[in-house]
């Protein structure tokens, strides 16, 4: 899809269609509407939270619905995109895979209007760190007489979460980038550069775990982690020479 192409329910259904096609013998019914009453259901309790609209007021629901995400309001992007993500699902215009359909209509509605992520994240990710809590703030609109702002927190936090965290990934892949460099410079073999590298990214190591990665002697090993100690690349933190817990962690 095109950056700035509309949203249509044709496309909607595509993406559902995609999403769970070949998925439970396509027992969700991929991209068509669903024709049955459904019901959200606590997990945990069984205990139904959730009554969803009638399947006779489903495609009438979509299409006003995707005609307010045509409009050209002054409504920010992001906040269009939460609330796209949480209409989406409150309606369940489909048997199953509407929670899926809604994030990824929320990360197009996104890219629609230039917030191209570059596949760096999804924002289920920032979800899966706590169900319960996505969950919750879902559920607090339907609470609150159908009042998003709860809900437009935390999706707008989670959003910024996994920006925050794009960012400092980028940052830190960028100084390992500048300091294998400066290695190969100060005229460090492959060798010990590789060492150095695997401490870079897994942020500490101990000579096992550098062992067992590297595929490396141990004695050599030994032997290149103390000259990256000498060369001020890596600090030895330990009580002693045979200390078991003694591990490495490189100077960023």
């Amino acid at each position: 899809m095109e950056s700035g192409e509309p949203i249509t329910e044709v496309l909607i259904r595509q993406i559902h269609k995609r999403l769970v096609q070949g998925v439970r013998g396509n027992k969700a019914s991929p991209g068509e509407y669903r024709k049955i009453q459904n019901y959200i259901v606590n997990l945990r309790t069984g205990e139904k939270t959730y009554t969803v609209p009638p399947p006779l007021e489903v495609p009438q629901m979509m299409t006003d619905f995707v005609s307010w995400l045509r409009k050209d309001t002054q409504i920010h992007p992001v906040i269009v995109a939460g609330i796209a993500q949480f209409q989406l699902v409150h309606i369940h215009p489909f048997v199953d895979g509407n929670g899926r359909s809604a994030r990824l209509l929320a990360t197009l509605c996104l890219y629609r209007t230039g917030y191209d992520f570059k596949r760096l994240f999804t924002i289920s990710e920032y979800y899966d760190r706590d169900r319960p809590a996505y969950y919750k703030a879902l559920q607090s609109v339907r609470e609150r007489g159908m009042n998003m702002t709860g809900w437009l927190e935390y999706f707008t936090e989670g959003l910024g979460a996994q920006m925050r965290d794009v960012q400092m990934t980028a940052q830190h892949v960028m100084r390992k980038d500048v300091v294998l460099a400066r290695a190969r410079k100060n005229g460090l073999k492959e060798r010990p550069v590789a060492i150095l590298g695997y401490l870079l990214t897994a942020g500490k190591a101990t000579v096992a775990e550098c062992e067992e990665e590297l595929k490396m002697n141990r004695r050599t090993l030994q032997r290149d982690l103390k000259l990256l100690v000498e060369k001020g690349l890596v600090r030895e933190i330990g009580t002693g020479p045979t200390d078991p817990t003694k591990y490495y962690q490189p100077l960023l």
